[in-house]
């Protein structure tokens, strides 16, 4: 084989490094992993077995299993089966566990045992972030996006996808009966082994029948009338294309605008947004620990009531309103046509007309203030305003709060173009990271336990490309 790389020989006798320390260079991210998980109190933070029992054979310390948590979901090996292959026969893993191999259930386990604890990780990584100057900004961008659960589409059942399926079963019934009246006709007498065949698929209709009505009688004790056969707590949810969706859960994350690094995060089973901004922007300020914030969301978190919870929580809310308008659907005016004067509480509608206040009323817990002009009947504009006698303008008795935010917005025109660089790209990082199948365990918390380990790996990898191998280290032992 000249000209070519040739290599040793196989039975060749090498002098290779003694110790395993050679192996692995100083700018390892494996040493940062170590120097991190070493500088934990893991008995505060939550961990089983950090006190060893005095009879029984030795467990793990629950350090040495962190440690591989971390080492796999930052090198995109979650897999507890997997894991244990690595702890054999990866350097890197021998170097940091001290060449322990524990069996996959020990690995598993300690996953599903110490949830609590290791979420309270993610957040102490956080605190350190905050330690070492890395959220400084005053700014998060707050998104949400969904992700596949263990669940597949024809094991999430609702009223709608059985009365669908049923109608199927009897559609198919009755064209094999159909199928077999023919076919009878045909040979009238002797043995036809078609006709058998399709009596045996009219049997597993019937059955499949019999199975969907007591899924049906289940499905009227889930309080949101859902329900998901292998994963309980997972959730059909709507996703941006037309007529698609995914059984999974929606993941919350808010972003800090500077350093891109996930300051707060939330697993849900609630198929929308409209909701969590009031949430997820308290617990963003908390773990940033700033008197003030400035928070960036998509349309899909505008909300009244939740813009105003942030108002009273010192953070001041970028939520472009829906373009839902049914009157802008028709070509009409729509309520930004119309001016509020806050001195005389009154609309100056568009040909000029005062709208006065008429009445109070409730609507979704939301105080309303309804406001009509008397000069709608004889009005030149009404065939562009209202197909009704008068038009009438709602006003929430918080509505001052909204139109603040506003004039946020027209300020910085730019705040939407930050929320799509700053959060988005974490989005698609994450699942490009998680691959195809997204969670691999079920049941809300112990997919929010995964989801931790996911952003601590995210945010552990975006410190060192920011502080590099070496002055992470250092800084954690400073911090530490």
């Amino acid at each position: 084989m000249k000209r070519f790389v040739e290599g040793d020989d196989r039975k060749q006798v090498s002098l290779l490094p003694e110790c395993v320390d050679d192996y692995i260079g100083e700018d390892n991210p494996v040493r940062v992993i170590d120097v991190f998980v070493d500088e934990l109190e893991l008995e505060d933070l939550g961990f089983n077995g950090t006190v060893p029992a005095l009879t029984g054979r030795p467990a793990y310390h629950p350090g040495v299993m962190l440690k591989i948590y971390i080492y796999g979901y930052l090198n995109r090996v979650p897999s507890s089966r997997r894991l244990e292959r690595e702890c054999q026969r990866n350097v890197e893993l021998m170097w940091l566990t001290g060449r322990l191999a524990p069996d996959f259930k020990t690995i598993a386990d300690f996953r599903r045992d110490n949830g609590a604890a290791i979420r309270n990780v993610c957040r102490r990584f956080v605190e350190l972030c905050r330690g070492l100057k890395l959220l400084s900004s005053d700014m998060v961008a707050i998104d949400g996006s969904k992700f596949k659960a263990v669940n597949s589409r024809d094991k999430n059942y609702t009223a709608g996808k059985i009365d669908k399926r049923r109608q199927q079963i009897e559609e198919s019934v009755q064209r094999y009966l159909d199928a077999i009246e023919t076919a009878d006709r045909i040979s009238p007498t002797g043995f036809d082994v078609k006709t058998m065949r399709l009596y045996e698929k009219i049997a597993s209709l019937r059955r499949e029948m019999r199975e969907l009505a007591q899924i049906g009688k289940q499905l009227q004790t889930q309080p949101d009338k859902q329900l998901s056969m292998t994963d309980a707590d997972a959730r059909s949810m709507a996703t941006s294309g037309r007529g698609s969706g995914i059984v999974g859960y929606n993941v919350q994350v808010a972003v800090d605008a500077k350093h891109h690094l996930i300051v707060e995060h939330e697993v849900t089973n609630v198929g929308n947004d409209h909701g969590q901004l009031g949430r997820m922007a308290v617990s963003a300020r908390r773990a940033m620990a700033k008197p003030k914030l400035k928070v960036l969301a998509d349309r899909g978190y505008f909300s009244g009531p939740e813009i105003r919870a942030c108002d009273l929580n010192d953070i001041s809310a970028y939520v472009p309103k829906p373009l839902t308008s049914a009157s802008r659907k028709k070509g009409l005016f729509t309520k930004a046509d119309f001016v509020y004067v806050a001195k005389d509480d009154v609309y100056r509608c568009p040909a000029g007309e005062r709208a006065i206040h008429r009445f109070n009323t409730v609507e979704h817990d939301m105080n309303l203030r309804v406001y009509w002009p008397s000069a709608c009947p004889r009005c030149h504009l009404k065939g562009r305003c209202s197909t009704s006698d008068y038009r009438r303008i709602r006003r929430w008795e918080h509505e001052g709060v909204l139109e603040a935010m506003q004039r946020r917005l027209d300020r910085k025109p730019d705040a939407m173009t930050i929320r799509r660089s700053t959060v988005e790209h974490v989005f698609g990082t994450l699942k490009h990271w998680m691959g195809p199948a997204h969670f691999l365990t079920r049941t809300l918390g112990r997919v929010s336990t995964e989801m931790s380990l996911q952003v601590l790996a995210y945010n552990l990898k975006r410190v060192m490309n920011i502080l590099g191998v070496a002055g992470t280290m250092k800084a954690m032992k400073m911090t530490g």
